[in-house]
């Protein structure tokens, strides 16, 4: 073999192999991430303080100050959940059921409930006065009631209650009174509809939802190593893949937040190799209690994760954000509590959870 020829050889060697190299380091680079062993804490953004042991689920105590809430005032007192939301004449339409004097029992009542508790879209229900506390709660078995009451919802995301959803809701609620005995007294129908109607424009132009997208800068993310990072900011894993939520301080409320990611990453056959190139951060503001300071975690969580995973925070057109440029969001948001606060409807309250769903 002539020496060139072993030149050609050797120089195609070495082409060979820095070939084989790029494409094996351009394969590693591009891996999502994967999940670490580790016990470390996730850092936090510059000017934000570690959370403290008595910290609500776990979620990063800030220490900036926004317009109008101070983040390192304590949490105030959040509203005790209720098994079961009461009918209130704010949001419902309200028809009294007579029982003429006569005392039924509770098992009678839920023997004689439909088999569906919706009129259209809207929810129904069924209220009893309890015998011994003179309290009107859902029926319960073994109790005894002295009154009724019939109630469907006036508005809620899906619209206003309509002409044909009160005439169903009439129907339901005279068939269910005749089965226990009782005359049920329905509302003029002309007035509940345009109650509604002014009832579902003012939640139409008083609700929010705000979201933030975190976009990876360079690597995807894997869906444990999202689990992982979203983890050590106290959000858990939720029922549907590719969902997970940082819980309310009180059990049986809402979520604070949610997080989402492609559900399809999370049902890959090989989830270590499922790329995730974004998560988005949710708030819906109405459900979730002021004092829980739902929108200063919102912004902390973000920036939080932004650093730990190597990502910019984007609005949903993909325009980068600053924590400056949503800060400006605080004002606002705390304006709209206001209103919904003077208007009996306190975002996180049974009425606003039932109106804002």
């Amino acid at each position: 073999m002539s020496s060139l020829q072993v030149g050609l050889a050797v120089a195609g060697g070495l082409v060979l192999g820095g070939v084989i190299a790029y494409n094996t380091w351009n394969a590693r680079r591009n891996e999502p991430r994967q999940a670490q062993p580790d016990t470390e804490q996730m850092p936090l953004p510059p000017g934000h303080a570690e959370p403290g042991p008595d910290a609500a689920a776990d979620a990063p105590a800030p220490s900036r100050i926004e317009p109008t809430l101070d983040p390192r005032a304590p949490l105030g007192p959040l509203p005790t959940p209720e098994k079961r939301l009461r009918l209130d004449a704010l949001i419902d339409v309200i028809a009294p059921i007579a029982l003429d004097g006569r005392v039924v029992s509770g098992d009678a009542l839920l023997a004689a409930l439909p088999a569906t508790r919706r009129v259209g879209s809207k929810p129904f229900a069924i209220e009893g006065q309890a015998q011994e506390s003179g309290e009107w709660e859902f029926p319960v078995a073994g109790r005894r009631y002295t009154a009724l009451q019939a109630g469907v919802q006036l508005a809620n995301r899906t619209g206003a209650l309509n002409e044909i959803e009160y005439s169903e809701f009439v129907m339901k609620a005279q068939r269910y009174a005749d089965a226990v005995g009782g005359a049920p007294e329905f509302p003029e129908m002309l007035h509940e509809v345009a109650r509604a109607r002014e009832l579902d424009q003012f939640a139409s132009q008083h609700d929010a939802q705000l979201s933030l997208t975190l976009r990876a800068r360079g690597a995807a993310w894997s869906p444990g190593f999202v689990h992982q990072r979203a983890g050590k900011l106290g959000f858990v894993a939720g029922v549907v893949p590719g969902r997970m939520a940082l819980p309310s301080s009180e059990v049986g409320l809402p979520p604070i937040l949610g997080l989402t990611f492609d559900p399809r990453a999370a049902l890959s056959e090989d989830p270590a190799h499922a790329a995730i190139h974004e998560v988005t951060l949710h708030l819906d503001v109405p459900q979730v209690h002021r004092n829980e300071q739902p929108f200063v975690r919102l912004s902390d969580a973000a920036f939080a994760l932004a650093d730990a995973m190597d990502g910019l925070v984007t609005d949903d057109a993909g325009q980068v954000l600053r924590p400056a440029m949503i800060d400006t969001i605080g004002a606002d948001l705390e304006r709209l509590y206001d209103t919904l606060q003077s208007h009996d409807l306190a975002a996180g309250s049974p009425q606003a959870r039932r109106l804002f769903s």
